[in-house]
């Protein structure tokens, strides 16, 4: 059990609060980007100890089954989800199932706040960039959409020396998504993205993100 520190709030408790997810049973506690202090353990738990600093990813694998033995946790058919499948962060105190497989120890100069912030858009974006896009530096990496998600694959694509094209439709995102690595910005309002990549870049980027799931995002990303 963890005593919950931070917690954020996403999209997606949006989409819980609305009725989207099939899994939320009211009376329910939504909540999952949280960060947290651990208070007691389970007897299966060897891993971590009380008073242990953690945060832990939106999707928590069982970490037995074949897609997580396969490193797809994110898809397991037994995933625990804090705030979805069960009770989450919006709390004083929050149950962890898998919490073994899944908590990540924090590193004394990362707070608690800053923690809450990693487990859902970080990531989510980590995994595209650097797991699935296998970014290496010098690429062109274009990410359309600069909500948390995109932005966060900003951060990330910059540090691993990729150049980054940031596409919105809002100058202020574009501003921050500039401030921090992206190498050009392309506001969609004033004209087709993909054209303009493929001109900036000579062809077009090793790797395109829609980090919003738009239909025309979507287009443009793959175009």
């Amino acid at each position: 059990m963890l005593a919950v520190k931070a917690c954020g709030i996403c999209r997606s408790d949006w989409h819980g609060w609305m009725g989207n997810d099939p899994d939320i049973k009211l009376p329910h506690v939504p909540g999952h980007e949280l960060a947290g202090e651990v208070v007691a353990v389970g007897s299966e738990i060897s891993n971590f100890k009380l008073g242990d600093r953690v945060t832990l990813p939106f999707v928590c694998g069982c970490g037995t089954c074949e897609q997580c033995r396969s490193g797809n946790q994110q898809v397991c058919d037994r995933q625990f989800q804090p705030g979805f499948t069960a009770w989450g962060g919006f709390a004083e105190f929050v149950a962890i199932e898998y919490a073994d497989t899944n908590l990540v120890r924090l590193p004394d100069e990362i707070d608690f706040v800053t923690a809450a912030s990693l487990g859902c858009r970080f990531a989510t974006s980590y995994r595209a960039v650097v797991d699935q896009g296998k970014v290496a530096a010098e690429q062109w990496v274009a990410v359309h959409g600069c909500g948390g998600v995109g932005l966060s694959a900003i951060m990330i694509a910059a540090a691993f020396g990729a150049r980054v094209i940031a596409v919105d439709i809002a100058e202020d995102k574009l501003q921050f998504a500039s401030s921090i690595g992206a190498e050009v910005v392309i506001n969609s309002t004033y004209g087709d993205p993909a054209d303009a990549i493929i001109d900036i870049t000579e062809g077009g980027a090793h790797i395109s993100i829609d980090a919003l799931g738009h239909l025309d995002i979507l287009i443009n990303s793959i175009s």
